[in-house]
């Protein structure tokens, strides 16, 4: 067995180098974030709120330049990189015409009108999602703060966040981005 120094330190080296080589080989090979299902069952709706029923539909899903691309810079930000927009600031904060409030992402209809109310957060409020089906629910331990993430079923955008400090008799307040949602008007409220 050779005693000099030199040998010692060069497999050294060499087994860092090829544990790092390894670490990158398996880190690029892991997907990031949640896997999302080919496909869904998502509940459609017309403007005016009225159910057209359930079916099986294919998830959208595209690369993050291609999001960048289509999407206006804050909606992007917010629905892509879960960031949050300025209290008060988004344009369907105190709108409450009759319709409803679909993805900005992929356009699933997420919330009606008739269960938006007026929370005084600053964001959107709503007492329920269109459907249940619709939105999914996980749970977010960001900033050191355990909440409810609420994201499309179909696509996967960050919408806002649900929790148990609204009105009678659900007790649900989904506080949602404005940037997030595109509202369609519709004929009844």
């Amino acid at each position: 067995m050779d005693s000099d120094p030199r040998y010692h330190r060069r497999a050294f080296v060499g087994l860092v180098l090829a544990g790092s080589g390894a670490y990158i080989l398996w880190a690029r090979a892991k997907p990031i974030g949640p896997t999302i299902p080919a496909r869904v069952r998502i509940s459609e709706f017309d403007a005016t709120g009225k159910a057209l029923g359930s079916r099986e539909v294919e998830t959208v899903s595209k690369s993050d330049d291609e999001w960048r691309r289509i999407l206006p810079a804050d909606s992007y930000s917010v629905t892509r990189h879960n960031d949050t927009e300025l209290a008060f600031s988004g344009p369907y904060d105190h709108l409450y015409d009759a319709g409803i409030y679909r993805c900005i992402c992929c356009g699933t209809a997420l919330f009606a009108s008739t269960a938006k109310y007026a929370s005084g957060t600053g964001w959107p409020a709503f007492t329920e999602a269109v459907a249940k089906e619709n939105v999914l629910e996980s749970q977010d331990a960001e900033f050191g703060i355990r909440r409810t993430a609420v994201s499309c079923a179909r696509c996967w955008a960050h919408l806002g966040h649900v929790f148990d400090d609204g009105p009678p008799p659900g007790g649900l307040r989904y506080c949602i981005n404005s940037v997030a949602l595109r509202f369609v008007a519709g004929g009844r409220n």
